[in-house]
């Protein structure tokens, strides 16, 4: 679909451990002090209700089968797309969202084997077709990621078999080789500052975020 809104929709994704989220905590760090407006939020547990969400799919004391987990994030989705993505993109806000519908296609589809076509409807049914201009893959192996996590502390995903993180990866590096006009794979194994200079080197590159420095977001 053709882009509708003055602003800017940038994901992030990986499999557990890659550091996405350490590394937009920082950028948004960054963007603070270029005086760039932007958004911060994350899929799911973007909204109020959707934390609530998110404690039960991550909590490991709650059976959760296959659709009813594929079901549940949609639901997040289409909350949070309503209430605080699409209103941030209207404002002209850089909207930094960490994992969307590709977390779906590679955690319910290649590793759970839910059916691409349905997820892929549901996807479309939750957020209306809005998909990022760009989206920044951060890849590591899963052995790799998993061995980054604090023990005892893994949520019900991290604690699934690493078949299934296996999975995951290789789902996500076949979507980014698939779709190479939107999607950017960054080398999440290197030392953080390399990383995050990456980070803004891409968004610079593809933005030209020093021009947006104190615009003013109506």
């Amino acid at each position: 679909m053709a882009w509708e809104y003055p602003g800017i929709f940038v994901t992030l994704e990986g499999p557990e451990g890659a550091g996405k989220t350490t590394q937009l905590k920082l950028l948004s760090k960054h963007l603070d002090v270029l005086g760039i407006a932007h958004v911060v939020t994350r899929d799911p547990g973007g909204t109020a209700l959707g934390r609530q969400i998110r404690r039960i799919l991550l909590n490991p004391e709650t059976p959760v089968c296959p659709m009813t987990e594929l079901l549940l994030y949609e639901a997040d989705r289409a909350q949070h797309i309503e209430q605080v993505i699409v209103p941030a993109l209207k404002r002209g806000a850089l909207v930094l969202c960490d994992r969307y519908v590709d977390s779906t296609l590679a955690y319910q589809g290649y590793a759970r084997g839910l059916d691409f076509e349905l997820i892929g409807q549901l996807n479309r049914i939750a957020t209306g077709g809005l998909m990022p201009q760009l989206t920044i893959l951060f890849d590591i192996a899963s052995e790799a990621g998993l061995a980054r996590l604090h023990p005892g502390g893994h949520d019900r995903l991290e604690r699934e078999a690493i078949e299934f993180h296996h999975k995951v990866r290789a789902g996500y590096l076949e979507m980014a080789a698939r779709e190479p006009g939107r999607w950017q794979v960054i080398d999440a194994t290197r030392a953080l500052t390399v990383v995050q200079d990456d980070l803004r080197r891409l968004l610079s590159e593809r933005f030209q975020l020093a021009g947006l420095a104190g615009k003013p977001v109506t």
